[in-house]
C-alpha cells in the first residue's frame, strides 16, 4: 500500500512539474510556422521571414546575457523587447557559432532599436522550408549530434535534400528538468 502511494505521489509531482514548464513556456510568444507534413517526431515546417538578435558564441563568453540585456533596454532607444521562443544557436562546436534571439513577430527590422553592445547584429532569416526533430535533454554535444544523425536519417529516407546547416532551437529555462525541455534540430530544406 506504502508503495502504490509513494508511486501516486510521485506521479502527481511529476505532472505537476510537467504542467509548470509548460506554463511557462506557453507563457512566451514563439516564432510563428505551419506545419506541411508531421511523421512522428519528425516535422516538415513553413516559417516566414524571421528577425533576430545575433551575436558570436566564443567558448564560456555571456552570449545569452549580451542578447538578454539588449532585449532589456539596453540599445539605442533603451526599449525593452520581449523575450520569445525558441533561442537558435548554430554551428555550436565551431569557430561560427552564434546564438539568436527571435524577435516579436510585430517587429520588422526597421521597427527594432539598434543594439549598442558590440557584437550583437540585428538580421532577418529569409523565409523558408525546415525539416524539424522535437527531443528532450539537456543542451550537450551528445544529443545534438544524435538528434541531427536522426534528422539527417530521416531526410535520407524521405529523399529531401537539405541545403543549409543545422540549427538548435531551445525553448525552455535552464531550470526545467531535462527529461521536459523542448529542443529542435532543424535543416532548411529545398522545397518541390
Amino acid at each position: 500500500m506504502k508503495i502504490i502511494f509513494i508511486l501516486l505521489a510521485l506521479a502527481v509531482i511529476a505532472g505537476l512539474v510537467s504542467a509548470g514548464c509548460a506554463a511557462v513556456r506557453a507563457g512566451y510568444e514563439t516564432a510563428p510556422y505551419q506545419v506541411i507534413r508531421s511523421d512522428g517526431k519528425f516535422e516538415l515546417r513553413d516559417y516566414p521571414a524571421l528577425v533576430v538578435a545575433e551575436t558570436p558564441m566564443h567558448g564560456a563568453d555571456n552570449s545569452f546575457m549580451r542578447l538578454f540585456h539588449f532585449i532589456g533596454g539596453e540599445n539605442a532607444a533603451k526599449q525593452k523587447i520581449a523575450m520569445t521562443t525558441p533561442v537558435f544557436m548554430n554551428d555550436t562546436a565551431g569557430t561560427n557559432a552564434t546564438m539568436a534571439f527571435v524577435m516579436p513577430a510585430k517587429s520588422g527590422l526597421n521597427d527594432l532599436p539598434q543594439p549598442t553592445e558590440p557584437g550583437v547584429v540585428l538580421r532577418q532569416i529569409p523565409a523558408g522550408q525546415f525539416a524539424v526533430l522535437r527531443f528532450s535533454g539537456g543542451r550537450n554535444a551528445s544529443n545534438a549530434t544524435n538528434a541531427l544523425a536522426r534528422l539527417t536519417v530521416w531526410l535520407a529516407q524521405q529523399k529531401i535534400a537539405a541545403t543549409g546547416e543545422p540549427v538548435f532551437a531551445y525553448f525552455d529555462p535552464p531550470w526545467t528538468p531535462s527529461f521536459l525541455r523542448r529542443n529542435e534540430v532543424m535543416l532548411r530544406v529545398a522545397q518541390p
